[in-house]
């Protein structure tokens, strides 16, 4: 029954009309071990061969440049956001999964699954600032506005960690619920919000005092609670909203960020993990892991406007304006 319920939504969704826009998005398929990317008009202008098992991805403040994580290879494509080619690889450290920039563009900051650290390199050069040990696997990772820490998350020991952006000190370390995901700050930079994917819950931290200060989960209706599992985090441009991707429940939460209460839950394609909110704050687009696809989303009703294939196992998104 779930299944012809997903399948006739995504028929509904391929035939919604879409409004265009001037952007271009990036989408790493890990399972095809590409970069596919769309122009504004949401049609595919190129397919992008890189390393094996593309995962993390986060464009420069500058959009000059795409970042990539190759897990199994151990190093960073960079992909030129003009000329759409890798034009330098950067040694990452062990299986990168995800990664964040500095809002100034010159620090990269790394989780490296297989060995317990954080790499921070120079973005220029790609030299390697420092390499800090935290918990067990670790995988999210976020700098905040002001770029004064970076919040990085640990699977199996379920922390979140806080980074001094200065010294590369571990300021502090957080406990959460089991296999935290990602981190994402608020737009004001007040707050941290971190993903737990087999806890089923958001932490909120205060990013001043390190203490959480709330933690929700989520309910769907005739959905195994079991199958709602947070991982990605993506805010609202104005800050109003957070965009919680369930995984296997097949849709997207969404949180007042204020009060915390879970205004809707939409339905999208199978298994979203990471997301990404267009510059003008009007859509969202999310990765469907198992339907090969992309759901974007119309923020102001919150309501799927379509889907559009993208590869095999799309994973995380990044849009340049």
């Amino acid at each position: 029954m779930q299944t012809k319920t997903i399948a006739t939504a995504a028929m509904l969704l391929f035939a919604a009309p879409l409004p265009a826009s001037a952007l271009t998005i990036f989408v790493t398929n890990e399972k095809d071990n590409t970069v596919t990317v769309l122009d504004e008009s949401l049609k595919i202008v190129k397919t992008i061969p890189t390393g094996l098992r593309p995962r993390g991805i986060r464009i420069t403040p500058d959009h000059k440049e795409v970042l990539v994580c190759i897990g199994d290879d151990n190093r960073l494509d960079v992909i030129d956001t003009e000329t759409l080619e890798i034009s330098r690889t950067l040694n990452s450290g062990p299986d990168p999964e995800l990664l964040d920039i500095d809002p100034e563009g010159k620090k990269i900051y790394i989780a490296n699954e297989d060995e317990g650290y954080v790499t921070i390199m120079e973005r220029s050069t790609g030299r390697v600032l420092a390499e800090v040990m935290i918990g067990v696997e670790p995988e999210g990772m976020a700098v905040s506005p002001d770029n004064k820490i970076t919040v990085a998350t640990s699977e199996q020991t379920s922390m979140a960690h806080i980074i001094d952006t200065t010294t590369f000190e571990v300021l502090e370390n957080i406990l959460v619920d089991t296999r935290p995901r990602e981190a994402e700050f608020t737009k004001d930079g007040k707050h941290v919000w971190v993903s737990a994917e087999i806890g089923g819950t958001v932490s909120v931290i205060d990013a001043t005092t390190h203490k959480v200060v709330k933690k929700f989960g989520f309910q769907i209706p005739g959905v195994n609670p079991e199958l709602i599992q947070p991982v990605g985090i993506e805010m609202s441009k104005d800050g109003k909203l957070a965009f919680v991707a369930l995984s296997h429940a097949n849709r997207v939460a969404v949180v007042d960020t204020e009060s915390y209460e879970i205004k809707t839950y939409i339905l999208v394609g199978q298994r979203p993990w990471h997301m990404a909110v267009h510059p003008d704050g009007k859509q969202l687009f999310v990765a469907n892991g198992l339907t090969n696809d992309m759901t974007v989303v119309d923020v102001a009703t919150l309501k799927p406007l379509r889907s559009v294939p993208v590869g095999r196992l799309p994973w995380g998104i990044a849009v340049k304006p």
